[in-house]
């Protein structure tokens, strides 16, 4: 085991603080996860979807003493904060841009509890999170784009994957990665998401794949044979997030871009996923 964590600022999060006597149940009501069982310094992936049941902010809740921080896309705050306050109405909620920083510890070191940082709700492996947080004396320097080539090769897909009110949660793997609650009640777009959930019929994942060389740019069509399978989504040399027909992966020769990919399958998929 490596002696010390990496350290990266992600300057592509930033945090929003809600607080007032009903922030629990007034998050609690909008998102896909359970917000009126949290605790302070615990964190929760989740999802604020549209209407229709459509992926239109990705979130991690973290619990504090006196309400909680969001901690979402730094381009999007501004969006999602007009967002909170139109369904806001009558409650009595505060919600403002907060200018900590939001940081990662990970790597091997990273798996052990530390005071201040809290694991990351989805897996184990994608280490630790931080908020308003220096980086520890002992860690080693590293950068976004690590943690992005880390989250690439345990095969999670990010925000640059679902885009905005383009895929459903379920579709982004949130119901494997511990960010939907089906037995907290109602939330914005539950109905889509429970039936989708009940009735089996997810067509589409998102799943990593691998082939040699650069990605194939982001929307490329994936092929098995001469049927459309898939499209790409972010990547990095040799591995690239893709969006599935599991219909027509299994047992498929995988092309894109007119060059041989594989679907690889994450060790943290069910086997029924």
């Amino acid at each position: 085991m490596s002696a010390s964590p990496f350290f990266a600022a992600l300057p592509s999060r930033a945090l929003i603080s809600v607080a007032g006597p009903d922030w629990r149940d007034f998050l609690h009501n909008l998102l896909t996860n359970d917000v009126a069982a949290l605790k302070a310094g615990e964190v929760r992936f989740a999802a604020l979807l549209t209407p229709q049941g459509r992926l239109l902010f990705d979130l991690f809740v973290i619990g504090r003493e006196d309400g909680c921080w969001l901690d979402c896309q730094a381009e999007r705050r501004a969006a999602l904060i007009q967002r909170l306050s139109i369904y806001r109405l009558r409650a009595k909620v505060e919600i403002a841009a907060d200018e900590a920083g939001v940081g990662v510890l990970f790597g091997d070191a990273a798996l052990a509890p530390r005071p201040g940082w809290s694991p990351d709700p989805r897996l184990p492996a994608l280490g630790l999170r931080g908020y308003g947080q220096p980086a520890p004396a002992d860690a080693r320097p590293a950068d976004e784009a690590d943690y992005e080539t880390l989250r690439l090769a345990l095969g999670a897909p990010g925000p640059g994957d679902w885009g905005e009110d383009r895929a459903y949660p379920i579709e982004a793997d949130f119901d494997l990665l511990g960010g939907i609650d089906f037995h907290k009640g109602c939330f914005i777009g539950q109905e889509t998401t429970s039936r989708m959930k009940r009735r089996g019929v997810v067509k589409s994942r998102m799943a990593p794949i691998a082939f040699d060389g650069p990605p194939p740019p982001p929307g490329t069509e994936i092929l098995a044979g001469e049927l459309r399978a898939g499209e790409v989504l972010s990547g990095v040399e040799g591995r690239a997030m893709a969006l599935l027909r599991l219909d027509r992966v299994a047992g498929a020769a995988l092309t894109a871009d007119g060059r041989p990919v594989r679907m690889e399958r994450p060790a943290w998929f069910p086997a029924d996923a």
